[in-house]
């Protein structure tokens, strides 16, 4: 028997306080195993899993052919590295948030989302296109849910119980699907802009206030498309300011990554509803793994804060680490962050001399410039 406790979070933050599975995985998986008795190759899918507890849990009790959706490439990437450590690699798959996840599902198990509409996404998915009979058991931590959460559900199904807590956690299982529906982006419109969401995408279709004071300051002139100046929005979200800077100059290439593949839909569809589409290229990847040393120009970013449920200030280093990476010497990163965080001396230390360009109540600006290699 697998022990959850030894799962690993790698290739993401791992640090102390920081796990790859808590109480609420062990309680999805205890109050679904009756239900997971006697389930044939394909019949289960595990959606929100952080890290591989539940896939590899329902696994490790004989499930074969599991469907697994993470929304973040760390995450999927832990699940295939921790089920290569336990032995089980050929009992999962990684499958996009789409209808071939779901094709046909008998049981469920899901991490609720923070996000009601990312909620809604997935449990209209479900309904739409899993079998008649499929049970979804989704839990999560009680500090994390609302009755909001039972409201969302009841939309799509027509049965929800609800188990007893237990070490701070608690199950939802829905029965009876009804009314479901692949998800649609939501759409917002600000300063000429058309903003588009899927559920799980930070902020949803509005612009926050840390993107609006960047998007303020970001510089009249870019590079101008020659060697080793690609315009990159790094941790792009729903493409604001990729889209903003492929508006802003007609000439310019874009490349965004996020690590979230509900932020790569949202910011795929933000580009195509601004008529940028062609110039924007977005990519799913962990920070820029995916890009060569010194091809970038110039890099905006907004870092994240979050790694799941948890606050930490580990993943803003690491990018500002990979940006230093992608940019040519001389190319510059344009950042704002949470005051606060006090980023200005890692920026220094990883980029190359740094400024500030604007600060607010909450936020500053700065352009870092990257230093050439020996200095």
């Amino acid at each position: 028997m697998i022990d959850l406790a030894a799962l690993r979070r790698w290739p993401d933050v791992e640090a102390a306080g920081l796990t790859a599975s808590d109480a609420a995985d062990r309680l999805l998986l205890d109050e679904s195993a009756e239900a997971r008795t006697g389930l044939g190759d394909g019949d289960i899918v595990v959606i929100n899993d952080a890290y591989g507890a539940l896939a590899l849990g329902a696994a490790d009790a004989g499930a074969t052919g599991i469907r697994v959706h993470q929304d973040l490439i760390t995450g999927e990437r832990a699940l295939a590295a921790n089920a290569r450590a336990c032995g089980l690699g050929d009992r999962v798959r990684s499958l996009a948030l789409d209808a071939s996840l779901v094709d046909g599902a008998r049981l469920v198990l899901l991490r609720l989302p923070r996000s009601l509409a990312a909620l809604a996404d997935i449990s209209g998915l479900i309904a739409a296109h899993a079998h008649p009979d499929v049970v979804v058991f989704a839990g999560g931590r009680l500090k994390h849910m609302t009755t909001a959460m039972n409201d969302v559900l009841r939309q799509r199904f027509t049965r929800l119980d609800v188990s007893h807590a237990r070490q701070k956690s608690r199950v939802l299982i829905a029965r009876g699907p009804r009314d479901g529906g692949d998800p649609e982006p939501a759409r917002e419109q600000h300063d000429g802009m058309t903003v588009c969401a899927y559920g799980g995408a930070f902020a949803g279709p509005r612009i926050d206030i840390g993107t609006r004071l960047l998007l303020a300051n970001l510089p009249d002139e870019v590079p101008s498309g020659g060697p080793g100046d690609l315009v990159v929005d790094l941790a792009c979200g729903t493409g604001v300011i990729a889209t903003a800077l492929a508006m802003r100059h007609p000439h310019v290439r874009v490349h965004a990554s996020d690590a979230s593949a509900s932020a790569v839909a949202s910011a795929r569809a933000t580009a195509e509803a601004n008529g940028v589409s062609a110039r924007v290229r977005v990519a799913r990847d962990d920070a820029l793994s995916g890009l060569p040393d010194g091809v970038a120009g110039m890099i905006a970013l907004n870092p994240p804060f979050h790694s799941g449920a948890a606050v930490t200030d580990a993943l803003a280093p690491r990018l500002f680490a990979d940006a230093a990476r992608v940019l040519k010497p001389g190319g510059e990163l344009w950042c704002v962050w949470n005051s606060p965080l006090h980023y200005r001396s890692a920026l220094e230390r990883l980029v190359g001399p740094t400024r500030q360009v604007a600060r607010n109540a909450k936020f500053t600006v700065t352009v870092s410039t990257r230093r050439s290699p020996g200095r």
